[in-house]
């Protein structure tokens, strides 16, 4: 069917298990890449968050350096970098490094959200100066880094390693901003739909109105988010998903901690107008149960989009389990 031509990538966000550790987290991380790409994935992204107790890849440029290392062919990259945490030269520079140490296997994925609280906005920018309504100058001053012919610059700076490579450059978003950005700029886009669905068919389609063609794409290439946890029956998959929904509903109860054991039900855990914000605001864009029932929700979602590529989320406790959902995955997106 549809997904013949769609192809299929992982988001990480290095979960840290409620009682574990970031290293457990990045050894994890490296298995689960190591796995993947042998799966015949396209691309391993992994996210900027800061201050969470639960996510441990706020060092974000660092890890992949540490993925890319552990692999041989994947590409693996940023999704996303946020920009306005940074000063665009740090990053071209940060980029420019992991594309001089793994040539033609880097993406840098950009963002404009802070990917965290106030008080750690506060700590990481040194004040709220930037706050992400420059990002179209911040991202051509980035851009010009690596190829300065752009001009934009600051004036006598180069940005080494960096200067002349040729880094693709994803926007990714949750809403109209960046979509319509990434259209005339021509760059590929990816919508972050595995938590914040509510505007991606808008998005989309203000992304392929606007999209003008450029040295970096031909045509309009696009990628949105989507959790999936897959088992070999419908029950166990929705026990083992009962992991993502109690991190989404800590979320919603701004309460901190990591990645919580799966339970045999959620009743009683959450009020019924959580389950609603759950479900229906951020886990709109999720395949849950087995490859038959995951493969039919899966091909919905391609055919409302016409996405080009799915990235996908896979938050489960258990990392054989973890494992096993991906390579399910792969298997019945590959039939």
């Amino acid at each position: 069917m549809a997904n013949h031509q769609v192809k299929l990538s992982v988001l990480d966000l290095a979960p840290v298990l409620d009682g574990g550790t970031p290293a457990q987290s990045f050894r994890n991380t490296v298995d689960l890449a190591q796995h993947v790409e042998q799966w015949g994935y396209n691309r391993y992204w992994l996210a900027e968050h800061h201050n969470m107790t639960g996510v441990a890849s706020s060092a974000t440029s660092v890890i992949i350096g540490h993925v890319a290392a552990h692999t041989q062919t994947i590409r693996v990259g940023s999704g996303g970098i946020m920009l306005p945490n940074h000063a665009p030269l740090m990053i071209a520079e940060q980029f420019g490094t992991l594309e001089s140490l793994f040539p033609g296997r880097i993406d840098l994925g950009l963002g404009r959200a802070p990917g965290t609280d106030q008080p750690a906005m506060r700590a990481l920018r040194r004040g709220l100066h930037s706050d992400g309504n420059d990002f179209p100058e911040q991202l051509h001053e980035l851009r010009s880094y690596l190829n300065p012919a752009m001009g934009g610059g600051v004036p006598g700076v180069r940005a080494v390693p960096g200067e002349g490579l040729n880094i693709p450059i994803w926007l990714l978003g949750s809403s109209g901003f960046s979509a319509q950005l990434a259209g005339q700029l021509g760059l590929p886009f990816a919508f972050a739909s595995h938590f914040a669905p509510d505007y991606l068919l808008q998005a989309l389609e203000l992304y392929h109105r606007h999209f003008q063609p450029s040295a970096a794409l031909e045509k309009p290439y696009v990628m949105i988010g989507v959790n999936a946890v897959v088992a070999a029956t419908d029950e166990e998959a929705r026990r083992l998903a009962t992991s993502q929904e109690q991190q989404f509903l800590s979320l919603i109860r701004g309460e901190r901690g990591g990645l919580k054991p799966p339970v045999d039900t959620m009743d009683g855990r959450w009020t019924a107008q959580e389950q609603l914000l759950v479900y229906g605001k951020m886990l709109k864009y999720s395949a849950v149960g087995s490859p038959d029932t995951v493969k039919r929700k899966l091909d919905t979602i391609i055919e409302e989009t016409r996405t080009d590529e799915l990235i996908v989320a896979g938050q489960i406790y258990d990392h054989q389990a973890r494992l096993h959902s991906y390579e399910l995955l792969a298997q019945i997106m590959g039939e």
